[in-house]
């Protein structure tokens, strides 16, 4: 099996070179057809191989072809799928907590991460609190003598508060701990936290990376050193993905560039023209001059602004009413599909968040998340206008 490493890849100067379009699309190991081969067998020879083969060590060939574009993209040596989001971050924080320790979250993250944390983390003795976006500007004063590491996601779910990543990294630095980012929202494409002094990096690729709503899984991408700490527990988990969802991943990637520049724009046009709108009362979206946090995104996120926006109705009460008469938008779960969809976040992906929390960040019942996707952006303004008549 012939494979190219990342150590290897560094040496070729050359391969560096091309653009994060080309990276999507461009496949650096050679095989006699243009697709990497799908590689489905769970029962492989071992005698007389240095390696063995075998999904749950994250080390088959489709695995690794994935990783590989993923770490070129986001600017990482080494990196590891999983089969969900939520695999990917529970086996990164549980690499390197133990009892006694503590960690600062970003209070405006992924409410199944919040779940996560609140409902796991006292078993093990973790201590943890959660940072408001005011207060991240001032996380350095918030460390204790057994914080092991800041946990941060931007833009923020849903409110799309933007936060400074290299002065994250400073104080993470300062104080000798880890710096990890949930970059989701963002993508590859748009953001790349590495670059940005950042240790380790996320990703549900059930949204963006996957893009049709059809794949269910989860990025990891760091130094090799941290790649090799995180793997133990990796494989003692076992949240590892098969030869078929590898392809289709891959095969996701190659439009990733094209998807999101597509979203980019849409959602720029979107959140300037609901901002226009009388039934609308507020806008959340970080390509948006008036957003607090414009001029760091405009600094930290290359590409574009994503393709996310959220804004609340001024009339909460007609919220249900609105969600019914959209006829090109989809109310749905998930986000970051070539369909655009729509979801109310205190019902749905922050359900498990209680009513106090939701207002501590924000999270109004009428607030509305909106996912854009590759339709005419026209298309999708008309449908917004129609259901708010």
């Amino acid at each position: 099996m012939q494979r190219i490493e990342i150590q290897q890849i560094k040496k070729i100067k050359h391969l560096y070179m091309y653009s994060k379009e080309t990276d999507c699309v461009y496949n650096r190991q050679q095989h006699q057809g243009v697709n990497t081969p799908i590689y489905t067998s769970t029962a492989n020879r071992y005698i007389g191989y240095e390696e063995i083969l075998y999904p749950r060590n994250f080390n088959t060939e489709n695995q690794l072809a994935i990783v590989e574009k993923l770490c070129r993209l986001e600017q990482a040596e080494a990196g590891m799928i999983f089969s969900s989001g939520a695999a990917a971050i529970s086996t990164v924080l549980f690499s390197f907590l133990k009892a006694g320790d503590h960690v600062l979250f970003s209070q405006e993250i992924y409410g199944g991460t919040v779940k996560l944390v609140v409902e796991e983390f006292a078993k093990f003795n973790i201590a943890y609190d959660f940072v408001s976006g005011a207060a991240m500007e001032n996380i350095g004063a918030m460390i204790r003598e057994n914080t092991r590491l800041i946990y941060t996601e931007t833009p923020s779910n849903p409110l799309l508060s933007v936060v400074d990543l290299e002065q994250v990294s400073r104080v993470a630095k300062k104080h000798g701990i880890l710096s990890v980012v949930d970059n989701t929202f963002a993508t590859p494409i748009n953001q790349n936290p590495i670059a940005l002094g950042i240790d380790i990096v996320l990703h549900s690729g059930t949204k963006y990376l996957g893009g049709h709503h059809d794949l269910c899984f989860g990025v990891v991408v760091t130094s090799q050193q941290l790649k090799d700490a995180i793997y133990p527990s990796a494989l003692n988990f076992g949240g590892s993905l098969n030869g078929l969802d590898c392809y289709l991943i891959e095969r996701s990637l190659k439009t990733l560039a094209l998807r999101v520049e597509k979203q980019n724009n849409n959602a720029l046009q979107l959140a300037k023209a609901l901002q226009e709108n009388p039934a609308i009362g507020r806008v959340y979206y970080p390509g948006l001059p008036e957003h607090p946090n414009h001029a760091i995104a405009a600094r930290q996120m290359k590409k574009g602004f994503g393709g996310m926006l959220s804004f609340e109705l001024k009339d909460t009460s007609r919220t249900a009413a609105f969600l019914n008469r959209l006829q090109l938008i989809i109310p749905a779960l998930s986000l970051g599909g070539v369909d655009s969809t729509i979801c109310q976040p205190a019902t749905s992906s922050h359900a498990s968040l209680s009513e106090q929390e939701r207002q501590e960040q924000g999270i109004t019942e009428g607030l509305l998340r909106l996912s854009v996707g590759i339709e005419s952006a026209g298309d999708l303004l008309h449908d917004i206008e129609s259901a708010l008549a």
